[in-house]
């Protein structure tokens, strides 16, 4: 009892730079969860640099993690002179995350496990021929098709729901939180004037009230996604950005930090220029978004397939442009529209890079993927016209490698964040003195 209540006493002590022990010892957990994850197999004795803890705190986090299931042996490697060390790695089945991609023409669900291996997957259709582009986003359809997809995916897999850390969900337009419904999503482009999201989700979908609900901007996710497991790993700051029927960016100055979505698709680059779906005219969104680039080609007189959707027409006007058959004849209109809207693109870039002077710009999403690998060069080009010179002269302007998974990738890793920066302990098993310091304030902002 006497040593229980000690132990008590000693993890409620306040450091002198406002921390606890407990808050230390949620860093320490942290600091080796996410070294094991981004580097490991490793031994205890390559923990102690990689993390700058002491061997003795390695011993006792690696103790506590192998105790709860989180970590496990994975053989072993010959030392200098001893006996050989011990290989550590996270425990791929001790849970798993739901990633959920709100996209242009389907809602795509995945179910992952804790190194983000894909365990099962299914895509739900949304309506590309509605007489209105709102009606395909109706908030009925888009909840249903994501109760329906989670189940599937957790039957397929045979994962019980009780397994999973969070289900994370990416969406178009901008996301806020209240006390009362959690995330809201403002997506102007698509007819969602605050909907509440996450309540929604939360009525309909059967998992158990512990599950969080991680929602964000579907670029901020691509972005996440790119840091962590693609193009953006080892740089300082980078922009990431997303083009499908819309145009999206996410910026991020923390590699491991969540980055920030901003609506570069609505930047104004042509004054009195052409009506953007959010209302507005003269967008970027107006000029380069898939959607309007398609709209664009019709106006001029060119024919995109009949009936076809987005991802279909795009590639038809690409293969139209720039004909793969030895002396075919290009269709004009289509290269010359894309030809401006490259322009457009490099005058869009050299915003991002003025005004956030980036290490990197990455291009995703499935337009981005397919316009980039054909005249991304030429995009740089009209970068570096544009641009002031310094900073242009120090960006690296690629693509980004995840391909049209990365949405559901980097919404996966929403739940997956939050555990890590609670040590690899799920939300609901902390009591209030055990969550981090963040949580609190989480807490009296949304009392208030």
């Amino acid at each position: 009892m006497l040593r229980s209540g000690l132990l008590h006493l000693g993890a409620q002590v306040t450091m002198r730079n406002g921390r606890t022990v407990r808050d230390l010892r949620r860093e320490n957990r942290t600091a080796v969860l996410q070294r094991l994850y981004f580097d490991g197999p490793m031994s205890r004795f390559s923990l102690g640099p990689a993390t700058g803890l002491s061997s003795g705190s390695i011993s006792n986090v690696v103790a506590e993690l192998v105790a709860e299931g989180l970590v496990e042996e994975a053989g072993s490697v010959d030392s200098a002179g001893g006996r050989p060390r011990t290989l550590l790695r996270i425990t791929p089945g001790s849970g798993c995350m739901i990633g959920v991609d709100v996209g242009e023409t389907r809602v795509r669900i995945e179910l992952f496990d804790l190194t983000l291996t894909e365990l099962a997957r299914t895509e739900r259709p949304l309506a590309v021929d509605s007489p209105h582009p709102h009606d395909r986003y109706e908030v009925g359809v888009v909840v249903d098709h994501v109760r329906e997809g989670i189940a599937e995916v957790l039957r397929s897999a045979g994962v019980p729901a009780g397994r999973l850390l969070g289900v994370g969900v990416g969406v178009p337009g901008i996301v806020a939180r209240t006390a009362e419904d959690g995330a809201v999503v403002h997506g102007q482009t698509i007819g969602w004037d605050a909907v509440p999201l996450e309540r929604l989700l939360r009525a309909s979908v059967d998992l158990p009230t512990a599950v969080p609900y991680w929602i964000d901007n579907g670029a901020k996710t691509l972005g996440q996604a790119e840091m962590w497991f693609g193009a953006g790993r080892g740089a300082r700051s980078a922009v990431v950005v997303l083009f499908g029927s819309g145009v999206g960016a996410c910026v991020v100055t923390d590699p491991m930090g969540p980055g920030r979505a901003i609506e570069w698709g609505h930047l104004t680059v042509r004054v009195r220029g052409r009506r953007c779906r959010c209302g507005a005219r003269g967008c970027l969104e107006a000029y380069a978004g898939a959607e309007a680039l398609l709209e664009r080609w019709r106006e001029a007189g060119g024919r995109p397939p009949a009936g076809a959707d987005e991802e279909t027409a795009l590639t038809a006007m690409l293969a139209g442009a720039y004909p793969a058959g030895a002396g075919a004849e290009p269709d004009a209109t289509a290269r010359e529209v894309l030809e401006e809207t490259a322009e457009y693109l490099g005058a869009g870039f050299a915003d991002l890079i003025n005004l956030f002077q980036p290490e990197r710009i990455l291009v995703g999403g499935w337009a981005g993927l397919q316009l980039g690998a054909r005249f991304l060069e030429t995009v740089k080009g009209y970068a570096a016209e544009y641009a002031l010179k310094y900073p242009a002269a120090r960006v690296d302007i690629g693509m980004g490698t995840l391909g049209p998974d990365a949405v559901t990738v980097g919404a996966a890793i929403l739940p997956l964040a939050d555990f890590f920066a609670r040590g690899g302990r799920r939300a609901e098993t902390e009591t209030a003195e055990e969550q981090p310091a963040w949580a609190s304030t989480v807490r009296e902002r949304a009392a208030h």
